[in-house]
């Protein structure tokens, strides 16, 4: 018997028996330090199934769910390839293996962190969730020791094109936490918008957060939405890393700060009336160094959680190639400066970046080839060669950052870009109206299959094992994404599929099974008043 998990355990072993989960079922912390998370995973299993369990209660006997701190039976389990946000060690504090032992009697979780317990309550409530009916859960006796692929396994939120506040953010935080997702990268600046405070630089909230992409309102999070949200993300495990995009992206800001911007900017006459400006910040002018100091000073502060700060780093159209490298390599100096690591889009490694540091390869080889054709079929034909020089570029990216030996994060835009269209037809006929409008139109519409009959090995290019990639981060852009319905339509079931590709162990991933775990999974989605793209190709128990 195949267990209703996503992602699939590394080993898991189904018995004779069943264990009732009701609420009488109580659950026995064991060990010091799990109260916090047992309490959490009982609201968690109250909402996505309906079953209040009790907490506590004295020792075992009767129905129960014992929590413990133990490293035993573990070694079976690799621990994780690659790097953590917050900059852990995957075989110490961080350690993310567990066990799970389902007996007709209870269930006993265990592992050597509080990570690894609150991974392994994960597995039970979606064991729980999925079997869940008139308020009891019979569960198959079983014994599962598992373990992530990949230390970092992270979903790029962009809050800028659509401003999307804390409420919002909170609920992609419980997403990636059902998931066994580690990472929330949000991408905080862009042309559209600047979205985080900088007490002393009032005008970039004050000028730079008043719209969004399509006249869509502007926001942005004070001080105290950030710290909520980091809190609340820690509560799951989920590191939260700030991006500020630099030099490029940055009409928002000189916006705010006219004196940032080279005088000799240039702009592109799209022909219908609208121009593309190739506005990025001046790395010639001391007031932008003040700037970047500044700003780099208010984020770092905001987020104490994260080894790493995001610089961007991408598309900064119009630039020299040698005034960007000197840009970036000034500014990841900054960066290290103040105690954080570098991660930056794959642009970055155009520049002398170091060991330590983390590209964030997104343009697929496949992709660049192909999108000439494509770009010159949707793109102004003025700016097409703009487009189409950085293509050329990125071809080098992934060489360059190896033989720099800098450290890669796969992001590969052919499969992890969650805004593009869905290929799939839905069941619901509201959803195929959506479904006309979502998505960039520039790609190429993918279906549900399509997300998890990958491996992030076989895509990354002069990559020949897991010990080579920090891991796998998704990244949903919300250019035609306007409020919380459509941004949660194209990350659900997408989201599922990104978690297979982080933590299961490698092994091709076989669809009929995978779909038959991913229809069982929407059930606590359903309850959680979760958006899902329903998927003609999947039985949506």
């Amino acid at each position: 018997m195949e267990l209703p998990l996503i992602p699939a355990p590394a080993t898991a072993a189904t018995h004779e028996g069943v264990l009732a989960i009701t609420g009488a079922t109580r659950v026995l912390v064991e060990s010091a330090g799990l109260a916090d998370i047992a309490a959490r995973f009982t609201e968690d299993v109250r909402i996505d199934s309906g079953i209040s369990l009790s907490l506590g209660g004295g020792a075992a006997g009767g129905p129960h769910i014992r929590l413990q701190i133990d490293d035993s039976s573990l070694d079976s389990t690799s621990p994780a390839a690659g790097l953590r946000a917050d900059g852990k060690s995957t075989t110490g504090d961080a350690d993310e293996r567990h066990g799970l032992q389902i007996t007709d009697e209870g269930a006993r979780v265990w592992g050597s962190t509080k990570e690894a317990v609150y991974r392994g309550l994960t597995t039970l409530r979606q064991l729980i969730a999925t079997h869940a009916q008139d308020g009891v859960a019979e569960l198959p006796a079983a014994r599962i020791v598992d373990g992530p692929r990949f230390a970092w396994r992270g979903l790029s939120l962009d809050v800028v094109r659509t401003f999307h506040g804390p409420a919002t953010v909170r609920r992609v935080i419980d997403m990636c936490a059902l998931h066994k997702l580690n990472v929330l990268h949000l991408h905080l600046t862009d042309d559209q918008g600047w979205r985080i405070e900088v007490p002393s630089r009032p005008a970039l909230t004050g000028i730079g957060a008043r719209g969004a992409a399509d006249d869509r309102p502007g926001g942005f999070y004070t001080q105290a939405d950030i710290a909520g949200l980091v809190a609340y993300a820690a509560e799951s495990f989920v590191t939260v890393v700030p991006e500020i995009d630099m030099p490029g992206h940055a009409t928002a800001a000189i916006a705010a700060c006219p004196e940032l911007a080279s005088p000799d900017a240039a702009s592109i006459d799209l022909g219908d009336g609208n121009t593309f400006e190739l506005k990025c910040l001046d790395p010639a002018r001391d007031e932008t160094w003040a700037f970047v100091e500044d700003v780099l000073d208010a984020v770092v502060a905001q987020f104490p959680q994260t080894a790493y700060l995001h610089i961007g780093g991408d598309e900064a159209f119009g630039m020299p190639d040698e005034a960007h490298a000197a840009f970036v390599e000034r500014t990841a100096a900054l960066v290290r400066a103040r105690g954080k690591r570098v991660v930056g889009w794959q642009e970055i490694a155009r520049a002398a970046i170091g060991r330590d540091d983390v590209v964030q390869y997104w343009m697929a080889a496949g992709e660049i080839e192909s999108a000439g054709d494509t770009l010159g079929a949707m793109v102004p034909l003025a700016l097409l060669p703009v487009l189409l020089d950085n293509l050329n570029k990125a071809k080098h990216d992934v060489p360059s950052a190896r033989a720099r030996g800098a450290q890669l994060l796969v992001s590969p835009s052919t499969w992890l870009y969650f805004d593009r269209p869905h290929a799939d037809a839905s069941s619901d006929p509201d959803q195929e109206a959506a479904r006309a409008r979502l998505g960039m139109q520039l790609y190429p519409p993918t279906s549900i299959r399509s997300g998890v009959e990958w491996d992030p090995m076989d895509d990354t290019p002069d990559v020949l094992g897991d010990d080579e990639i920090v891991g796998v981060e998704a990244a949903i852009w919300c250019e035609t994404l306007a409020d919380d319905s459509a941004l949660e339509l194209m990350l659900l079931p997408r989201l599922a599929a990104l978690a297979e590709k982080g933590w299961a162990q490698r092994r091709p991933t076989e669809w009929d099974a995978y779909a038959a775990r991913l229809g069982r999974q929407s059930a606590a989605w359903r309850r959680r008043d979760w958006n899902w793209f329903r998927s003609v190709e999947v039985d949506w128990a």
